[in-house]
């Protein structure tokens, strides 16, 4: 329900599809305009940085442009990815124990994560420096475990999970929708 009442203030394209199946092609078409490659990701190969990236375009505009992880930005090679593709890195590492209020093996629940988001969306705002956040969230990743904050028990698949994760968004869009830098962000 969140994720449709912000398809219904904002721009909304009905024919926009996924080009992979998993969360590190999401990764390529996102930070570098790609179709899956063959073979492996372009994220987990060698010699994966100085790519033409979203990342450098917005940092040479004067904008702080950030990867926003719930896990370790080491798995699956992302942190060599991303801060090779004009990336900063913020992670799991990056939080203090009284930030964590749920995790899992892959990383914190999205709560935590859109929290992060926001501590560095007003960093960046009292520095009066634009940002660009790319924010992964792994709620929607096996175990599908999560707080239980839904009518749908953690843990027992990828229904309940999808359900928190749109939960958690709709508490990241009231949040945000509170900061001085909301009107000026595309989310």
């Amino acid at each position: 329900p969140n994720l449709d009442a912000l398809a219904k203030e904002s721009l909304f394209f009905r024919h926009f599809y996924a080009t992979g199946n998993r969360t590190d092609r999401g990764i390529e078409a996102l930070t570098l305009s790609l179709p899956p490659t063959p073979g492996r990701s372009l994220v987990k190969r060698p010699d994966n940085g100085d790519l033409f990236s979203i990342g450098p375009i917005f940092r040479d505009r004067g904008y702080l442009t950030e990867f926003v992880y719930t896990g370790y930005a080491y798995f699956d090679d992302m942190r060599r990815f991303f801060s090779g593709n004009g990336f900063g890195i913020v992670d799991r590492g990056d939080l203090r124990k009284d930030q964590v209020t749920f995790g899992n093996i892959y990383g914190v629940c999205d709560e935590d994560l859109y929290g992060m988001v926001l501590r560095e969306g007003d960093k960046a705002f009292a520095a009066k420096t634009p940002f660009l956040l790319f924010a992964l969230t792994t709620s929607n990743h096996q175990p599908f475990t999560y707080p239980q904050k839904i009518d749908i028990p953690s843990g027992t698949g990828r229904k309940g999970a999808v359900k928190y994760t749109d939960y958690a968004l709709g508490g990241f869009l009231r949040q945000a929708r509170e900061k001085s830098w909301f009107d000026d962000t595309i989310f």
